[in-house]
């Protein structure tokens, strides 16, 4: 009996590093230590006054007191319909979005909704550490393909191929990337695209870092490069990470009739409404204009050359410049099957930990990634907390460089 306490498939599940490292940092920082955390996604920024405006009034209006559509509210489906023709360049029936409790309901649904047992999805590594679990626990199988430094984490369309079999189903595409910060052309876009469409598979394409992108880089939506794609993606996005609204957990999925309604169904069953106060403010959010975005983006591209610039100056460290959302991701394998005083590090999950042991600086290892021998930092936190974190990493290395 004690065996089967637990369900096979929920023990099955592994925990979310991001999640955890953030935990212990703050637990850490909560008794004392003087703990700085690169590791939540997570904009240090407040939500802005008119969106929190909104949810305070929509508080005191008693019809957001009720339940409401499990699609969502209807003013909330049309503004995100309207923002993707203007974000994205393609027009969406406002019937085939599904507001959720957050991103990552709708990442699981979207799985969910198209993947059975036996069926296989493509997964380009280094990934978001959530995607296999939820591929896993819709009964399919993940089939990594992995893309390290030299090719700008980003995968061919001759690896995708080699990859592909009779039992391809899905392809997950994140891009811009969580935990990479790399971003596909519009060129490698429609490429991938065109490849799906020519072998029938799905796209699950998350696009919930779209604002997030630097320099020149450019974020092509895949439907925009290719419109014909249309009945065989599922998008993903949300407020989380655009307008520093992670803790109010609206996201969206938009995809072809049969898959929303399929995953309406699914969620009329498992949470109902996503809470009417927090679709009120993210109504605000998606149907005004991209100015406080723009402000949060200037202080992260700042950030993004502070951190690439510090973390270089480390030996061992390999830091390609990451063109989209807020991470950085260097390879650290020559830093690894040292002694560290009297401290052994031979993977970079032990790495993570003496650097969270000796200096007080949480960052996460790239195991949580599918992609052991790197570390990934956030540095959506503040300026001064940032060069505080690398100087210290500069110095403890210091100690012990060759």
């Amino acid at each position: 009996m004690e065996k089967n306490r637990i369900s096979a498939r929920l023990a099955a599940i592994t925990p979310s590093a991001t999640l955890a490292v953030d935990a212990k940092a703050k637990a850490l920082k909560a008794a004392g230590a003087p703990v700085i955390g690169f590791g939540a996604g997570e904009p240090d920024f407040p939500t802005a006054d008119y969106i929190v405006e909104a949810a305070v009034e929509a508080a005191r209006d008693p019809k957001n007191h009720r339940y409401s559509p499990t699609k969502g509210l209807p003013d909330l489906r049309e503004a995100i319909a309207k923002k993707t023709l203007r974000d994205s360049g393609y027009e969406v029936d406002p019937n085939l979005i599904l507001v959720t409790n957050g991103g990552k309901q709708a990442v699981f649904q979207a799985f969910a909704a198209i993947i059975g047992q036996g069926d296989e999805v493509i997964l380009p590594a280094p990934y978001w550490t959530t995607y296999p679990e939820a591929i896993a626990l819709a009964g399919g199988t993940p089939v990594i393909v992995t893309a390290g430094v030299e090719a700008g984490y980003k995968v061919t369309i001759e690896q995708l191929e080699a990859a592909r079999t009779e039992n391809t189903k899905a392809l997950l595409l994140c891009s811009p990337s969580n935990p990479t910060g790399a971003i596909y052309t519009p060129e490698e876009t429609k490429a991938i695209g065109q490849w799906a469409l020519e072998h029938g598979v799905w796209v699950i394409t998350d696009e919930i870092y779209e604002h997030l992108v630097y320099g020149d880089a450019e974020f092509t939506p895949i439907l925009r490069a290719v419109p014909e794609l249309a009945e065989q993606t599922i998008v993903l996005g949300g407020v989380a990470k655009t307008y520093a609204m992670t803790g109010w957990r609206v996201g969206w999925m938009m995809g072809p009739k049969d898959v929303i309604a399929a995953a309406t169904n699914f969620q009329s069953h498992l949470t109902s409404n996503v809470c009417n106060i927090a679709q009120r403010a993210a109504l605000a959010a998606v149907a005004g204009d991209l100015t406080v975005v723009h402000q949060m983006r200037e202080a992260f591209d700042r950030r993004r050359q502070t951190i690439v610039k510090m973390l270089r100056e480390i030996d061992g460290f390999v830091v390609p410049e990451p063109q989209a959302a807020f991470y950085v991701y260097p390879e650290v394998g020559a830093l690894l099957g040292r002694d560290y005083g009297d401290r052994r590090v031979e993977t970079s999950q032990d790495l993570a930990d003496l650097i969270l042991d000796e200096v007080q600086v949480a960052a996460v290892p790239g195991e949580a990634f599918g992609t052991p021998g790197f570390l990934r930092f956030s540095y959506a936190l503040s300026d001064e907390d940032l060069v505080e974190g690398i100087t210290r990493l500069q110095q403890f290395f210091a100690k012990y460089a060759s």
